[in-house]
């Protein structure tokens, strides 16, 4: 697209795309619309998009060992089935109808899922991180979040970065791998409210964070210190997350949003919730699967 670094890969017009991630079993982006209750798979090398309607707000997906996903719906946790498609339940969480809603998440090394939840009527302090385990317990690790949003880790494991979004910033936590615990937190990046908003995230392979700026325009990106290394402008200005991709994963794709934009907004934005992508020039890492 002229004046971008960015191309135009899937016109989607998603209400709220987000949580992308790429299976390399099939060479296909897996990407949601949150707000549709919508799983896509997005094949790059033909432009084919298929979806899976959940039945329920889905937040976040990761690839599963046994094959298909795992999804963190409205209520809980549950699976996608490769073939099928069927979502079937997994962990309920709390009483989440109707009041709370997962946001985004991620696996980690171990074969763990943490995703985290944001109360629909954006009520501070009511969302929680959760990690579930291989075992298909639900354990709470992070209490008073208001919009539970981004999360990674450091290429040596022992970071763990996340993002609570009015918060405006990104922080990273001490974490352990193999017991799965956080340790000391600090504040590593703010994003001032000018600039808009940190939303989802992807880590590359020398241990840069990209950061989707959700009414920001952008995606950053930041070294392990916190410094603003690089900025890639987009045409869409509700920017959710990224993840890296492709045959070398020097790939991002990006997701973005329509929801609440004006009609004279998305005329100026006539593109706004489609995947896009940005030829990075470095390399990210693949997924971690949920090995439930």
């Amino acid at each position: 697209m002229s004046g971008y670094e960015v191309e135009l890969v899937l016109d989607a017009h998603a209400e709220l795309g987000e949580g992308p991630i790429w299976d390399h079993r099939s060479s296909e982006l897996i990407w949601l619309d949150i707000l549709a209750s919508e799983v896509h798979r997005f094949d790059p090398a033909t432009g084919r998009d298929s979806a899976v309607d959940v039945g329920s707000h889905v937040g976040a997906a990761a690839l599963r060992a046994e094959g298909g996903a795992v999804l963190a719906v409205r209520d809980g946790f549950a699976t996608l089935e490769a073939g099928s498609g069927a979502a079937r339940p997994l962990s309920k969480v709390g009483d989440n109808a109707n009041r709370l809603r997962f946001n985004d998440g991620r696996c980690d090394s171990r074969g763990r899922f943490w995703a985290g939840t944001m109360a629909y009527d954006g009520r501070r302090g009511a969302g929680t991180l959760y990690r579930l385990e291989r075992d298909h317990q639900v354990a709470a690790m992070l209490a008073g979040v208001t919009i539970s949003n981004g999360i990674g880790w450091s290429p040596d494991d022992r970071t763990l970065y996340y993002i609570d979004t009015p918060t405006g910033c990104v922080d990273a936590f001490d974490y352990e791998p193999e017991a799965g615990e956080l340790g000391r937190r600090r504040r590593l990046v703010r994003v001032e409210a000018a600039e808009g908003l940190p939303d989802g995230m992807a880590v590359d392979a020398e241990g840069f964070l990209w950061v989707a700026v959700w009414g920001g325009w952008a995606v950053h990106r930041y070294d392990g210190e916190g410094r603003l290394d690089r900025t890639v402008r987009m045409p869409v200005s509700k920017v959710t997350s990224c993840a890296f991709g492709g045959p070398d994963l020097d790939e991002l794709f990006i997701t973005s949003a329509s929801t609440g934009l004006t009609a004279e907004e998305l005329a100026r934005q006539p593109h706004a919730g489609a995947l896009f992508r940005h030829r990075a020039r470095v390399h990210g890492r693949p997924e971690h699967m949920y090995r439930g």
